[in-house]
């Protein structure tokens, strides 16, 4: 089972790279059967498995019709060597988009060991109370700082991690979601843990909820997820360059509507796993600009860095997924 899904999610992330090797000794472009049983057979050797297990097993699961054409490229490919990669895009398996913008926003070297860390699978965690989950997440529920006795507002849960998480410190947590059968997920994972967690279907960009009634919201918004492709490996093909944009304007609203909920001397966490300052930096500098009533704590430190008032978590220090994370506090009343 796990070599079954090493190959599948190692295919399908490295399927730039693959289709670059075996691409100089096609004519054309076979039928989809073919193309997939030889990016198969590619990154089995690309792996380091045995050449004739790699070409054997390959060959011996694709259609007669395409067996001949797969054991001779896959047999070029054992002959030709290293190949010699246009771009690193095309060397690390990655829209060129996804490189220039991570390129900008971290600077080269800082994004290229972020991309190589991306392409290395991640275990996750097993918390204390049985719940398997990233430590990236977990490090944003302790930066959330829920204490007993506190009302906590999740405003993006499902499917429950961060929620019966900061349930554990003996917070109350309302946990809402958008989407009915993600409100499910919340409820049994908090089951399975005795969790005070309270799902609740809600628009977040509308909470159902009194103004100034939590001592803490978070915030964990939907995001383009270019943190997170090791545990994702076909969202660097699904995602496109306009959405870190798109979703930006989505993060503003959910802050904005966030934020009333939030007691004077209260908390508002915001957290995506994504690298862009499109969806982080300029997304808290903005809602500080237009909001002179929460000021910004100060970042976290190691394994996060900061940019600004947000802490960024990158892949690579730790083995997590990466993060962007800001704590913003409403004033006190006097």
């Amino acid at each position: 089972r796990r070599l079954v899904t090493e190959l599948t999610y190692g295919t399908v992330r490295q399927r730039r790279r693959l289709d670059a090797i075996i691409d100089p000794f096609l004519d054309r472009r076979p039928a989809d059967v073919a193309v997939r049983a030889l990016r198969l057979g590619a990154y089995q050797l690309e792996v380091g498995f045995p050449d004739h297990a790699a070409l054997n097993t390959t060959v011996g699961a694709v259609p007669k019709r395409w067996r001949g054409l797969v054991n001779a490229v896959l047999r070029n490919v054992v002959r030709s060597g290293p190949p010699r990669w246009r771009s690193l895009g095309e060397e690390l398996s990655y829209p060129d988009w996804i490189v220039e913008r991570l390129e900008t926003d971290l600077g080269r070297d800082v994004a290229e060991e972020a991309l190589e860390a991306m392409n290395r699978p991640v275990a996750p965690t097993v918390r204390a109370d049985g719940y398997t989950q990233d430590r990236a997440s977990t490090w944003v529920t302790d930066a959330v700082g829920a204490l007993p006795g506190e009302l906590v507002v999740d405003v993006c849960a499902a499917p429950g991690g961060k929620a019966t998480g900061m349930a554990a410190s003996g917070a109350t947590v309302i946990a809402a979601d958008l989407v009915a059968h993600r409100v499910d997920l919340v409820v049994e994972n908090a089951a399975k843990l005795g969790s005070d967690v309270h799902a609740v279907r809600a628009d977040a960009t509308s909470p159902p909820l009194r103004n100034r009634s939590a001592d803490r919201v978070l915030v964990d918004a939907p995001c383009s997820g270019l943190g997170v492709m090791h545990r994702r490996p076909d969202l660097r093909w699904r995602v496109a360059p306009e959405d870190p944009a798109n979703l930006a304007k989505l993060q503003r609203r959910l802050l904005e509507a966030a934020a009333p909920l939030v007691k004077s001397g209260g908390t508002l966490t915001y957290s995506v796993c994504t690298l862009t300052r499109a969806e982080s930096v300029a997304v808290v500098e903005a809602f500080l600009d237009d909001h002179p009533e929460f000021g910004a704590d100060a970042p976290l430190e190691g394994p996060w860095e900061s940019d600004g008032p947000v802490s960024i978590l990158l892949p690579q220090r730790e083995g997590t997924d990466g993060m962007a994370l800001a704590t913003l506090h409403r004033a006190p009343r006097h």
